[in-house]
């Protein structure tokens, strides 16, 4: 029986838990089999140095990376991609929060606030009330920084919050900084002026 046949890794049985994880190292504290995931782990490159896992939820806090070996030959990775895109925002609530030096935050659930790069919504909803492209950073698992890119002063305060972050966990991810355009409507790496 291969691995994908077995009960607990059917598709019909784990789609409604699959998220999508943002990972720069392919490690995790929250994943029972991740402390170091393999070059097995099912992943997809997202932007910059940035690649996007799927954690399937099993018990409490507790996820478990998808492997290749769990899905079927003829898996659909953009399907799982937005499967597990739609379960994130069923189940997770994503909230802006403040800085005190005058940057914003994501707060979610402790696990999934890196996620929140995946969905453009909320960073068209930012550009928009900010009136401002926005530069962000994803320093940790548990943290998403961002701010106007025109005011610069906050922006360097943030990179400096985020390198913190960046440094002090166990989930880092990167510390690079990337530019959601209002225009293009688009996430890249930003390009810093010096």
């Amino acid at each position: 029986m291969k691995k994908y046949e077995e009960e607990r890794y059917l598709y019909e049985n784990i789609k409604g838990k699959i998220y999508p994880w943002v990972k720069n190292e392919m490690k995790d504290s929250h994943a029972l089999n991740g402390k170091h995931m393999s070059e097995n782990t099912a992943a997809v490159s997202f932007v910059g140095d940035m690649k996007i896992v799927f954690a399937i939820k099993r018990d409490g806090d507790n996820y478990e990376v998808l492997q290749d070996n769990m899905l079927s030959p003829d898996a659909d990775i953009e399907g799982i991609f937005h499967t597990a895109c739609e379960n994130l925002v069923r189940d997770v609530e994503f909230v802006i929060g403040n800085t005190w030096y005058g940057a914003y935050c994501i707060i979610a659930d402790g696990i999934h606030e890196a996620s929140s790069v995946c969905f453009r919504h909320i960073w068209n909803v930012c550009s928009d009330k900010l009136e401002d492209d926005l530069v962000i950073m994803v320093p940790s698992k548990d943290t998403v920084l961002f701010a106007p890119a025109g005011q610069e002063k906050v922006v360097e305060e943030m990179l400096e919050h985020g390198n913190r972050a960046y440094d002090a966990g166990p989930d880092s991810i990167t510390d690079m900084l990337f530019l959601f355009s209002k225009a293009g409507r688009e996430l890249k790496v930003y390009e810093t002026k010096n």
